[in-house]
This record gives structure tokens, C-alpha cells and sequence, in this order.
């Protein structure tokens, strides 16, 4: 190398150890917008505190009382459900005395049951969030906001003390056109689901028979998944590539859907969930669970909670009503009356004045039934049914139409606005009458139905035993129905 000639060793200098370019190819000549969001020198633009894009609806558990009087390990109550039962004359002959009347009395009972959810922040979780959210926070307002989602399906249809029993046998039918099922003996199998079985339940995941679960302290409990004892299978041939099988089961008191399971016997494959007691089967079936993988026990009943309105309507001798079978995989619907109204619902509140003189105050239905009262109301044959009151400024009239109550033509003060109110977890196919007051004036009733707490929600932070913050909501109580007859339901209603 030359000292007498700079530019010379320069170049043998960049020869030797490359040029910027070849060392860092990250650096450019100029600076340019990054190609993703968090490559480069590029701010990241990120709103603190994560937002909360999930529903907590629970309409029940918000306007049902919480009274915190529980002791002992169930709640007693004693009432009297008649006077004069026996119909004896208040007529007197001339010196006499009265007759004797009866009086007719019912114990109650609904023991207490724990509920609550566990969660934990790790250590590193913790620190990674600093500055963003306070994740420990967050994972208390998870808790408490689940256990109320999760108190609200035990409220509306919570069974523990209801066993479904065997399902049904299923009544097969065939025809040889509208399906594309092959010639072959065909098996089909059907299981009656609660509630609680119902929203656990999809075609792709399968159905929920008895379930272990292992709890955050490593502890396990074992409780039924809602649904009954599957059926025996029931065959018939099919003919042809076009043919399809009607299957009927007779309704089961206290489901509120099926789960039906076909394909060669032996080998019967789950395929649909019905709201309804019936099936059209035109295909094969598309799930994966095997109605072989079922226990051979009824698992429709859960130790762990206790009876919802559902259970406890069809348990307390509530209105029960299942619309007819109909055609199977199309069932019935409901029934325009011609004049405005219902006629099942109608039936439902006429049952409730001749039986109890009282009327339900509200009536809660699935966005199904919601849409089809609106159409039967709407649609009736008697145009004088409705008014409309439409605002003439330009652009002002709204589509669309909801019926938001129902009139009661059996009320002790005339006619009586029900509201007609959506809930999140009531299926397509089940209608729910409420009550919220007695009007009896000397009844003594305060709340028709509340929550009894031992102790209402409460908070524990678990001790450290690793580097996890252990957390855990829970609450201890009962729902306490002191008029199950006030309640009632209309079941099995078809789609139309």
C-alpha cells in the first residue's frame, strides 16, 4: 500500500470490508415508510387500555331481587294454595253455624348451590402490560362479568333436580325424492337436550354427556352436560340416490331441543340439532361424533346449580305447552288468530286467569319467535287490527314494524300491555312467561321470585404458590320461586 496515494488505499480499504450498503443492509441512502407497522423507525400507534367488545346481557339476573338472609343448606318456605277447596256453600239455614271448608297448603325447598370462576395473571403477563393495561384488574372484571353471564343461564334454565330420562325411540318414514341419500338401511338415534345442553351443544363439536373438570386447584367435579339418555336406533330402507327420512320423537318434558345421529347402525354420526321433536334427513350426516361415544346414562341433570325458571315451571306446575309435531322438519308455528293476535298465546294467559286470576308481566322469546310474532300480528287478515301513525315530513317514514307487547284480554283490570322482550340465551322454539308481581292484595309476597344469597358475589385472591396472581369470583345462593304456577312456557314451536 502506498501513503503517497490516499484514494488508492480508500478503495483497497472498501474492497477489504465491503461498502455500508453490504455490511447493514437495513440502512438505506434515504429514509422510507416502513412496509409493516411495527418494522422500522415507525411509531406504533396503539390506544392504551384494551376495549371490551363483548356482550353481558342478563336481563333475568338484573331485575330478579338478591336478598342476603340464606342460612342452613336450603331455603324453606310453606304456602297456602287454596281456600275453600272443597266449593262448600256460604249459604246458612236459620241458627246454624257455617260448613267446614278446606284449605289447601305446599312445602317448598330449593337448597343452595355455589357458583363462581377462576382465573391468573403470570408474572411476566403482568410486567408485559405496564404502561397498557392493568391486566390483573382486568382479569377480576372478566371473572365477575362471566359469573353473571353464567348465573343468567342457570336463572332462565338451570336443572338440577329434572331428569330428562330415555329419549324416545324416533318413527322413521322415507320417500324416494327430495333428499340425496342412498339405498341402504339407515340407522337413526335422537337425544332429548335441556338448556344448558342446547347452548353447549353444536353439530361440529358434539353434544356434552357426563363432564370432568379439573378446577384451578387441581381438584376435579363431575356433573351432567344436559342431555337425556340417547334413544334406541330405529332403521328403514332408502331407495334410490334421491331419498330422505322424516324422524319424529315424541316430545320430552323439559328439553327444549334434539340431537339426532344417523348412518349405518353402529355407526350413526351426529347430523342435526333441532328445536323442534322432529327431522328432515336428506344427506348424510356431516358431524363427527359417533352416538356410540354417548354414556349409557341420562346426563341432562347438574348437581352443581340449581333449578332455573324452565326446570322449575315444568317441576311447579307452570303452564306447559308443546305445539304439535306437524310435518316432520317443519313442525308447527305459531297461529295467527285472524283479529291481531296469537291463539297460543292467547290459550297461555286465558290458563293463567281461569286457573290463578293473575296475569304474567312480561313474555320472553328468541329473536325467532320475536320476528314471527311480529309477522303473525301484522299480516292478520283484519286490517282494523293495526294503526299506523306515520309522520308526513319528507324522508321520515322508517321501514320496518316490531311488536313490542302483547294486549291480555284476561286481566282482573281490563285489558293488559305485556311486553314481548328478546333474551340472549333463550333458543328458537321456546317462549318463557314471567311474572314479577302477585295481585293478590293480601298475598304476603313480596318478590314473586329473587335470588337468596348466603353470600352474594365476593372476590378472592388466592395465596401465591408460583409466579401466577390467582384470582376467583363467586357467589352462594339459590333461586327462590315462591309461585312456580305464575311462570310458564310454550315449547316445540316450529320456525314460520
Amino acid at each position: 500500500m502506498s501513503l503517497n496515494d490516499p484514494k488508492k488505499s480508500l478503495r483497497l480499504i472498501k474492497t477489504a470490508f465491503g461498502s455500508p450498503e453490504q455490511l447493514h443492509p437495513e440502512l438505506t441512502k434515504a429514509f422510507t415508510q416502513s412496509g409493516t407497522p411495527t418494522a422500522g423507525l415507525t411509531a406504533y400507534d396503539l390506544q392504551p387500555g384494551a376495549l371490551h367488545l363483548y356482550p353481558v346481557d342478563t336481563p333475568l339476573r338484573n331485575r330478579t331481587p338478591r336478598v342476603g338472609t340464606g342460612i342452613g343448606t336450603q331455603a324453606n318456605w310453606k304456602a297456602i294454595t287454596g281456600i275453600n277447596v272443597n266449593n262448600v256453600s256460604a249459604g246458612l239455614g236459620q241458627g246454624n253455624r257455617g260448613g267446614v271448608m278446606a284449605t289447601s297448603s305446599q312445602d317448598y325447598m330449593a337448597a343452595y348451590r355455589g357458583l363462581g370462576l377462576d382465573d391468573y395473571v403470570t408474572f411476566e403477563a403482568d410486567y408485559a402490560a405496564q404502561g397498557f393495561d392493568d391486566v390483573k384488574a382486568l382479569a377480576v372484571q372478566g371473572l365477575l362479568r362471566s359469573l353473571m353471564i353464567g348465573e343468567e343461564k342457570v336463572i332462565l334454565g338451570g336443572n338440577t333436580s329434572l331428569p330428562l330420562g330415555t329419549t324416545p325411540t324416533p318413527s322413521l318414514s322415507t320417500s324416494t325424492a327430495g333428499g340425496a341419500l342412498a339405498a341402504q338401511t339407515w340407522s337413526v338415534i335422537c337425544a332429548a337436550l335441556t338448556l344448558d345442553g342446547y347452548l353447549g351443544t353444536t353439530v361440529t363439536s358434539g353434544i356434552n354427556g357426563q363432564i370432568i373438570r379439573t378446577n384451578a386447584d387441581g381438584s376435579q367435579d363431575t356433573y351432567g352436560g344436559g342431555s337425556a339418555k340417547k334413544s334406541a336406533n330405529a332403521t328403514i330402507a332408502t331407495t334410490g340416490t334421491t331419498s330422505q327420512i322424516a324422524g319424529i320423537v315424541a316430545p320430552v318434558s323439559g328439553a327444549v331441543a334434539y340431537a339426532w345421529f344417523w348412518g349405518a347402525a353402529g355407526a350413526e354420526i351426529l347430523g342435526a340439532i333441532t328445536t323442534i321433536n322432529s327431522v328432515a334427513i336428506t344427506a348424510a350426516a356431516s358431524g363427527t361424533q359417533l352416538a356410540s361415544a354417548l354414556t349409557a346414562t341420562d346426563s341432562s341433570t347438574n348437581g352443581l346449580v340449581f333449578d332455573g325458571l324452565l326446570t322449575q315451571v315444568v317441576k311447579g306446575g307452570g303452564y306447559y305447552a308443546a305445539q304439535p309435531t306437524g310435518a316432520a322438519g317443519v313442525g308447527t308455528p305459531l297461529t295467527a288468530d285472524g283479529t291481531g293476535g296469537i291463539v297460543e298465546l292467547d290459550a297461555a294467559l286465558k290458563w293463567f286467569w281461569d286457573y290463578y286470576r293473575l296475569s304474567p308481566t312480561t313474555i320472553w322469546v328468541s329473536s325467532q319467535e320475536q320476528l314471527n310474532i311480529t309477522h303473525k300480528v301484522l299480516n292478520s287478515q283484519n286490517n282494523g287490527a293495526q294503526r299506523f301513525v306515520i309522520n308526513p315530513q319528507q324522508g321520515a317514514i322508517a321501514g320496518g314494524d316490531l311488536v313490542t307487547s302483547y294486549l291480555n284480554k284476561f286481566s282482573m283490570q281490563g285489558a293488559k300491555s305485556i311486553p314481548i322482550l328478546l333474551h340472549p340465551n333463550l333458543p328458537a322454539g321456546t317462549i318463557l312467561f314471567d311474572t314479577d308481581e302477585i295481585p293478590y292484595p293480601l298475598s304476603g309476597i313480596g318478590n314473586v321470585k329473587q335470588i337468596k344469597c348466603r353470600r352474594d358475589y365476593y372476590q378472592i385472591e388466592w395465596p401465591l404458590v408460583s409466579r401466577k396472581y390467582q384470582y376467583g369470583v363467586y357467589f352462594d345462593g339459590v333461586l327462590q320461586n315462591y309461585f312456580p304456577p305464575a311462570f310458564g312456557i310454550i315449547t316445540n314451536i316450529a320456525n314460520g
